[in-house]
């Protein structure tokens, strides 16, 4: 086998639009099914995306013997139990993020991957295989900026539609969930450590309960990292990375565009250092990065400890803001 043979879970626009795109074009990857609760749905997704294979049912897609691995972009409250679904079915999974509607949701998940060693899962944060990302980590790790200090990271976009799954609260909806894991992700993964203690102040929509906006900050020991997400702001992304001897400034952090060049910047003392990163489909790097780990019986890049991780500082943002105070994880 040197392609592996993908599944995908609904017909979710992040699929639709960017994932399976992005998946087809890797060289070890091929999406063979999709599957929804409407056959219609993915008979039309099946045949715009030449996909060979449509089910009207999730159940219908995991027992195909002929799929290896599943995409699972379902809404944030199905991402658990459809997932442990993939595993007792024999499948690989890459679950979108966040990998759960909590921490102790998301455990359920890691507790039920232990079962089966020999297959793959992985939470899907792809910024971190942008070749941005990837720069950005070398000039941190390589001294460039002196040391990391602080972070600071905004996320937002504007949809008061009471429709969108996003804007339902009892699903996993709001602004943490969805955009302010990136800032808590890159936090970390710059980091490369796990916050001391963390403080939120979240604000709520008093007609759907979603936050919509949130705020927080981390200790590292070794320097801090803020954030401010929102689902009602002018649309917005940018990260500062801040050391002793220099500033990482990153245009698009998040949803780099998948056909054209993006820009990062080194801004020291002597000058600034703009740095062009050609066209990169980060999706395409995921997929082809969680295949290899299949094909090739590896680690996958990214393991399951580290979505753990990201849920219980969500956790902790949410605590410290109903409680108002510091909380230590």
């Amino acid at each position: 086998m040197n392609k592996v043979r993908w599944g995908v879970l609904s017909t979710a626009k992040i699929g639709l639009v960017k994932v399976i795109p992005g998946l087809n074009k890797a060289s070890n990857c091929e999406v063979v099914a999709i599957a929804s609760r409407n056959r219609d749905k993915a008979r039309e997704a099946a045949q715009t995306l030449g996909i060979s294979k449509a089910y009207g049912s999730y159940d219908e897609l995991l027992n195909d013997p002929e799929i290896d691995a599943i995409y699972n972009p379902l809404p944030n409250h199905l991402h658990v139990d459809w997932s442990i679904k993939a595993l007792e079915s024999g499948k690989h999974v890459l679950c979108e993020k966040p990998l759960g509607m909590d921490a102790k949701d998301a455990q359920r998940l890691v507790d039920a991957a232990a079962g089966y060693p020999e297959l793959k899962v992985m939470e899907a944060f792809m910024y971190r295989f942008h070749d941005q990302w990837i720069q950005a980590k070398a000039w941190v790790k390589e001294g460039e900026i002196g040391n990391l200090r602080t972070i600071q990271s905004f996320f937002s976009y504007y949809n008061v539609n009471s429709e969108d799954i996003r804007n339902n609260a009892d699903i996993g909806g709001g602004g943490l969930l969805d955009i302010g894991c990136y800032c808590i992700s890159l936090s970390r993964f710059l980091f490369d450590a796990r916050p001391q203690r963390v403080v939120g102040i979240v604000e709520r929509d008093p007609e759907m309960k979603i936050d919509r906006m949130a705020s927080g900050m981390m200790d590292f020991g070794c320097g801090t990292s803020s954030f401010t997400c929102s689902t009602q702001l002018m649309y917005y992304q940018r990260v500062q990375i801040v050391g002793t001897g220099g500033r990482i400034e990153i245009e698009i952090p998040f949803n780099a565009p998948l056909d054209q060049e993006t820009r990062i910047w080194l801004h020291r003392d002597e000058g600034t250092e703009e740095k062009i990163i050609p066209v990169c489909d980060q999706y395409t790097r995921q997929g082809e990065a969680f295949a290899k780990a299949v094909l090739e019986n590896e680690t996958v890049p990214t393991p399951l400890s580290d979505a753990i991780d990201n849920m219980r500082v969500i956790d902790a943002i949410f605590e410290s803001a109903n409680g108002n105070a510091w909380v230590t994880l």
